[in-house]
């Protein structure tokens, strides 16, 4: 027994020593403002020396309707005099027309009013308090992964509202903890609605494949091109979040914490105001479908392609999808706004929206840097230069398809535990990766798409991450005994089953789909 437990505390010495090497070393990393100001440095003294050098690369440049011409392109100096007028003269425009600057503060401005009104709290509350018992963590999986509607502000209220209404239940609280973090966090991408996410990485998409002279120029970049995936990864990500649940950490933390607790259930109840706020922005919900249905089916409608009456692979209705998406969060949280009395005069609804957008400070002031550095990494042409070397590199490596996929999904997973920004990784990798992938094939979609499968199922065993102070003070609050230890090896430890289920999930849905080559999203193809 002695021998077992001496086993263990070495174990346990050499992961949380691990842990701590992580950590280290991720805190190394500057702000992301700082990181990118450093690389958009690294690549104008980096183009200086490249251009003396005169690298270059030649490929087959195809246009629609012509043959492939032979094309050359060299790395651009952007210390020279030209680069350096272009530049400046364009300072402004760079940063104010950065795709994803637009894409963000517009949706926003509109998620704002539902989140401020408190339409999310209340609807989440609903859903969870009206399961039943045996549903509660399917119900807590499903809402948690579809709560990045609310930005990061899911990842805090999940967890913490299903330890409350766990404990209330009877149920041990840290398999909530565990169960609401973990969806949250570690399904962050997914969901059965459009989030702020979609809107931000599709943004850096568009912005990097502006310019690249074989990815054609109505190649799909709008904020669904990854729906279909991410909505049918919703489904499999409750299903694994319940699996883990049941199968694991209940068996690991013990369930029987004691009797339904009736009076703490009432105080998460939904008052009279919030359910009538609750119906009006469900009918007015339903009136806007309608809407939107009665400006699409009919044939010669608004949304239609005026030049065939198609929808797919292009039409007004996928070029308006962000004012759609506006209107629809605008008015259905208006609706809720009135009908819970949050909103009482004019004056609210801009106020709300004002507060909404207060969360997107921290972007908008490193956005300018990270648009400075895909402006001038676009510019010095490494963009190009970059995915012809690597694309005839894969090639002769004979790596494409399933195993290239796999390669990137690792890497990324691995770049996720020294830096958790999901937008700056993507700013780093999207230059790099879209337009190298493209050679091979790789439809943009496809590559964002294997991007956020790496992504997002780390989050919750990274000991950067933001939000860990928050579950250790969660666990800390609903321990039984006082004199347990809790710290991040403790969340690690509980995160760890939900993180593995969900790479190897993510992932195999990722290749199923490649491999039947279904679309990712309306009009969106997996290859090129």
């Amino acid at each position: 027994m002695s021998g077992s437990s001496g086993a263990n505390l070495e174990k346990r010495g050499k992961f949380e020593g691990f842990i701590r090497w992580i950590e280290v070393i991720g805190n190394k990393f500057p702000h992301p403002f700082w990181l990118f100001v450093c690389l958009s440095l690294i690549v104008i003294f980096l183009s200086h020396w490249l251009a003396s050098k005169g690298v270059s690369v030649t490929y087959m440049a195809a246009k629609a309707g012509e043959a492939p011409v032979e094309t050359k392109v060299a790395v651009v100096d952007l210390l020279s005099y030209d680069s350096l007028r272009t530049f400046l003269a364009g300072f402004v425009r760079t940063y104010v027309n950065f795709a994803p600057l637009g894409l963000v503060l517009t949706m926003m401005l509109s998620i704002g009013i539902v989140e401020q009104t408190g339409m999310i709290s209340a609807l989440m509350r609903k859903t969870i308090l009206g399961a039943p018992n045996f549903l509660v963590t399917a119900v807590v999986a499903f809402v948690g992964i579809n709560a990045n509607l609310a930005s990061d502000a899911g990842i805090i209220f999940t967890p913490v509202i299903a330890a409350a209404i766990y404990k209330a239940l009877g149920r041990n609280p840290w398999v909530g903890i565990a169960a609401g973090y973990a969806a949250a966090s570690g399904g962050f991408t997914a969901n059965f609605f459009i989030a702020g996410t979609e809107a931000l990485l599709s943004g850096i998409t568009k912005s990097v494949i502006e310019g690249v002279p074989y990815i054609p120029a109505d190649t799909p970049t709008h904020v669904l091109i990854n729906y279909y995936f991410m909505a049918t990864a919703t489904i499999v990500l409750t299903v694994l979040t319940v699996y883990v649940t049941e199968k694991y950490t209940v068996k690991f933390l013990g369930d029987n914490e004691g009797t339904r607790d009736e009076e703490e259930l009432k105080k998460h109840a939904l008052t009279h105001e919030e359910n009538r706020g609750l119906l009006l922005a469900f009918l007015t919900l339903a009136l806007y479908i309608g809407l939107i249905v009665y400006l699409t089916y009919p044939e010669g409608s608004l949304f239609r392609n005026p030049k065939d009456g198609s929808l797919l692979p292009s039409s007004p209705l996928l070029s308006s999808v962000m004012p759609i998406l506006f209107f629809l969060f605008f008015f259905v949280g208006i609706a809720y706004g009135v009908g819970a009395g949050t909103i009482k005069k004019g004056e609210d609804i801009p106020k709300l929206m004002a507060k909404g957008i207060s969360g997107s400070i921290g972007f908008i002031v490193v956005v300018l840097p990270a648009s400075l550095f895909v402006g001038l990494f676009g510019m010095s042409r490494f963009d190009v230069v970059l995915s012809v070397n690597g694309a005839d590199w894969l090639k002769a490596m004979n790596l494409g398809g399933i195993p290239l996929l796999l390669l990137f999904i690792l890497l990324v997973t691995i770049l996720n535990f020294f830096m958790m920004s999901g937008s700056a990784k993507w700013l780093i990798l999207a230059p790099i990766f879209v337009p190298m992938f493209a050679q091979v094939g790789f439809s943009p979609a496809l590559t964002q798409i294997a991007y956020r499968v790496g992504d997002s199922p780390t989050n919750i065993i990274t000991p950067l991450s933001y939000y860990m102070p928050v579950i250790i003070g969660l666990l800390e609050q609903y321990k039984k005994d006082p004199d347990t230890k809790v710290g991040i090896g403790t969340v690690m430890s509980l995160a760890m089953p939900y993180s593995i289920f969900y790479i190897i999930g993510f992932t195999a849905l990722l290749i199923i789909w490649y491999m039947a080559g279904w679309p990712l999203g309306p009009g969106t193809s997996p290859f090129m």
